[in-house]
Formats: C-alpha cells, structure tokens, sequence
C-alpha cells in the first residue's frame, strides 16, 4: 500500500481504521483536521434510523455495556500515536496535520449508552493528560433524545466546565411528516425546542443539519420554512444555541433510501445559509 493509500479522507470514515473498538481517527470536513472518534455504539444500534447514515447493518436499540477499561487503554494509546509518535506523518496529509477534537459519534447515538458520564470522564482525564485541554475539544453528536436524563445534563455540564466543549444537536426538519421521512422518528418539533432547552444553557450547542435532495429534487420552500420556523422559534425562546452547522452528503448512505438521496450544492446551501443569518444565527456551510 503506498502513502497516499493509507492517508484518511474526508470521504472515508473507516471505523475499523486502527484495529480499534471504541477508537477511531477521521479527517474531518467540519473540523478542517483531525478528529478522534468514539463509538459507543459498537452494536450498531440507534433509536433513530436517518436515511443519510452511513453505518451499514443499522439497528433500532441502545448502545451495549462499553467496557471503560478498554476505551481508556485505546484512546491513551491512540492519542500517544498523535502527540508523541508519527500518526500524522503517516496517515494524515501536511494540510490537515491538525488535531481539533475528540468526538463521541460513532455508529449511534451516543448519550444512550448507560456510561456514557464514565467516558466523557475518560476523554477529560486522557486531554489532560497529554496537556490538550485548552487546545482539543470535546464534540458529542446527538439527536438530543436522551436530554432529559440527569446523568446526560451532568455530563455536558462537565464538558463546558473541563475545557472547549461543543454539542451537535440534530434538527433536519421541522414537522412530524418530515422528520420521519428523513430520521425514521415520529418526534413532534416542539420537542426539538424542549430538548434545546435541556441542553443549551449546559454546554455550548450548535443545531447540526443535514440536507440532501430526494429523488433529484431539492427541499422545497414548504420543507425549508418548517426548519426555518423551529430556528426562529428557538431564537425567539432565547435558546442560547451557538448558530448552525449546514451540510449536506459527504459519504453514501447505507440506507434502503440511499438510492433516493443526492448532494445539494455549495451555492444551494449558501443560499439557504443567509436565510439563517437573517434570523441572527451563525452558520457553518460544509457542502
């Protein structure tokens, strides 16, 4: 294998990478560098089933028991792979020599595993560790439905008050019909706000949306305006949220709707961008 072979990409998110079971690197789009994945879900279990996931074999549940001595042992190793060894010469190219976060992502939602509070502990203690806690942050990815736990709010609470911290909170769309058609959830909007609220104030949250077309077809000005009323909404709450990150299809889905799916372009979510902009939120275009 030469070395341009084995150098990530944006557009492959291998979880099996690095031989690891909860770890795993990524160059990331978003991050513009790299990011060190943590998959609790190694079951490939999620409550939601999005038809733009790029998990194959996806199963509605939970996140298995994680087994913390485990991910401890993979995230010091691999974190000593980057700080004091040749990660990054080797599989990373000059551009994107960077390491920007420690993400809890993974192939599922991450706030269902039952210890789930233990791992961030884990990333907190190993950041520390190596002195990046000041430099690299933590990112959990969630579609924000276990929220309401205590044990959830106490983590993220940790997170803000550890060091650089962010949520990613899902919000594709903004009805029941669509939300279903695109997170294979029956979930009320309004519920989205409730859930916002629980998170917001705790730790820094971005609203993360994902948009593609259907069937060649981009989101129509109905679609649009649904999302657009639940950001209005939460502006209009005064939800603390930080802004949005908008995009759109970087890998193919495994999904039986995958075939239904296409990317959106630059130019299609700059435009719906300034939309957001004018209801005084910051975006974040990752086409």
């Amino acid at each position: 294998m030469t070395q341009s072979e084995k150098h990530l990409t944006f557009e492959d998110h291998n979880r099996d990478v690095t031989g690891m079971t909860y770890v795993y690197p990524v160059v990331s789009r978003r991050s513009e560098g790299v990011s060190i994945g943590i998959n609790l879900n190694t079951n490939n279990a999620c409550n939601w089933a999005c038809v733009y996931c790029q998990v194959p074999n996806l199963e509605r549940g939970k996140a298995p028991l994680t087994d913390l001595s485990l991910l401890r042992k993979e995230l010091f190793t691999m974190l000593d792979q980057v700080v004091n060894g040749d990660f990054m010469e080797r599989f990373v190219d000059p551009s994107l020599r960077r390491l920007n976060d420690i993400a809890f992502s993974g192939n599922g939602e991450p706030t269902s595993a039952k210890l789930f509070p233990e791992a961030v502990a884990i990333v907190q203690e190993a950041l520390t560790f190596y002195g990046l806690t000041d430099q690299v942050k933590i990112v959990v990815i969630t579609n924000g439905s276990f929220s309401h736990q205590s044990k959830v709010q106490r983590a993220f609470q940790s997170m803000a008050k550890h060091g650089q911290a962010e949520i990613w909170f899902k919000c594709d769309r903004g009805t029941q019909q669509d939300i279903l058609r695109i997170n294979k959830v029956n979930l009320e909007p309004q519920l989205i706000l409730e859930r916002l609220t629980h998170v917001a104030p705790l730790c820094p949250t971005w609203i993360q949306t994902c948009m593609v077309s259907w069937d060649g077809v981009a989101p129509q000005e109905e679609e649009l305006s649904h999302w657009l009323a639940i950001l209005e909404q939460a502006v209009a709450r005064s939800i603390p949220i930080k802004g949005v990150l908008l995009y759109s299809l970087a890998r193919p889905s495994y999904q039986p709707e995958a075939f239904r799916l296409g990317r959106l372009s630059e130019e299609w979510l700059n435009q719906l961008a300034e939309r957001v902009k004018a209801l005084g939120l910051p975006v974040k275009v990752t086409p």
